[in-house]
């Protein structure tokens, strides 16, 4: 009896230091190692104070675009539910994550409506380690706090909630890195959070280089109507601080309008008479063609000189479910192109669109995307 409390003992020691040993030589972040019940404290987009499991190994996103996030920091396997836009039959999918993704993220258990109207009881139903929760710049900080906070009351799950922000001004920007940068804190991702924000500041810089010296004076002029924005739109819907028009120094002639989405009155776009039209293919999904069809009907919009002399160009659509941030990168290599195609000799926007859409979301979804909108994407459109 003595001589096996002995053995025991002794392998009960043994084990012990065995696991002492362990401790002392895993010197592995906490975040990659801590075991089943650990948390730590992050700050979110909006200041405040969540308490987040450690390892996190099952998220949700709610509001427009957090999916998107998620993917551009290749944390999409984390995904355990979808709100109900990825769960729907499409004719036709304007958002390059969800083509690559969205077999997977249809057999995903649904946690309520899309644009942030969620479901608690169903979001408790699936039992996700965290929310992640985007907004919108239209909404005030206070009303993001309140619904966050909200939302985490319901469900009893750590809500960590950011700005989506924009690449239409500085302002807007910092709150796009931001939130990249609150959602990589809280994965795990930082690595790959500043790496995206780097490519996005780097192609930003590289677009803008390309025709930074040239006059003022010799600035083409241009401007982009059929703009989406929740939904397709006709020739005046268009965006005063369109971004590809910004970084390859275009003469947008809706400049002025302020930052956001603009309609414009048609008789305005008649006495600018730009050189170049960009219409963005989206509008074809209205009917008559929307912008395509009003610039193929319109006696006035007729004798815009970019009609008559075929100066007509398709550019995809980026405003899908927000703005889907590939997709406005690689119409700006495209756009400086055509406008200033001495400055980009080297650019094939088809190409170069792959290895943006490879860079984001894993994929080169270009021509699949194109497809969808008759390959009007980065093509002379015909109007006549």
């Amino acid at each position: 009896m003595k001589q096996s409390f002995s053995v025991l003992l002794i392998v009960l020691v043994s084990c012990a230091m065995l696991t002492i040993a362990g401790c002392i030589s895993n010197t592995r972040p906490l975040v990659e190692n801590a075991a089943a019940g650990t948390t730590r404290n992050i700050t979110d987009g909006f200041g405040r104070e969540v308490t987040v499991p450690v390892p996190l190994q099952s998220v949700v996103c709610s509001g427009s675009g957090c999916l998107r996030y998620l993917v551009y920091l290749e944390s999409q396997d984390l995904v355990v539910g979808v709100d109900d836009i990825e769960k729907k039959d499409q004719a036709i999918e304007g958002r390059p994550y969800a083509l690559v993704y969205r077999d997977r993220f249809k057999s995903l258990p649904l946690i309520g409506e899309f644009r942030g109207k969620d479901d608690p009881e169903k979001i408790i139903g699936i039992g996700p380690g965290l929310i992640f929760k985007t907004s919108t710049t239209t909404t005030t900080a206070a009303a993001n706090i309140a619904d966050a906070d909200a939302l985490q009351e319901k469900t009893g799950i750590s809500v960590v909630a950011f700005p989506y922000g924009s690449l239409r001004d500085g302002k807007e920007k910092d709150e796009m890195f931001e939130g990249l940068r609150v959602m990589g804190n809280t994965l795990g991702k930082e690595g790959r959070a500043e790496e995206v924000i780097a490519y996005i500041e780097e192609t930003m810089r590289d677009l803008e280089s390309r025709t930074a010296d040239i006059p003022a004076s010799e600035r083409k002029t241009a401007y982009v109507g059929g703009v989406s924005s929740a939904g397709a739109h006709g020739i005046i819907s268009t965006e005063p601080a369109y971004p590809p028009f910004l970084w390859v120094h275009a003469g947008n002639v809706a400049a002025g309008m302020g930052t956001a989405h603009a309609d414009i009155a048609k008789e305005a776009l008649v006495d600018w008479d730009p050189e170049f039209l960009f219409i963005d293919v989206g509008t074809l999904q209205m009917e008559n063609e929307g912008a395509v069809g009003e610039l193929k009907t319109d006696p006035a919009l007729q004798g815009l000189t970019a009609v008559k002399e075929n100066r007509v160009y398709g550019v995809l659509p980026y405003n899908f479910y927000s703005t889907n941030y590939e997709t406005v990168l690689a119409n700006a290599y495209f756009v400086g192109k055509i406008l200033y195609p001495e400055r980009f000799a080297d650019i094939d926007p088809a190409e170069k669109a792959d290895e943006i859409y490879t860079f984001f979301v894993g994929k080169p979804v270009f021509s699949g995307l194109n497809s969808q909108y008759r390959d009007l994407g980065f093509a002379r459109i015909p109007i006549g």
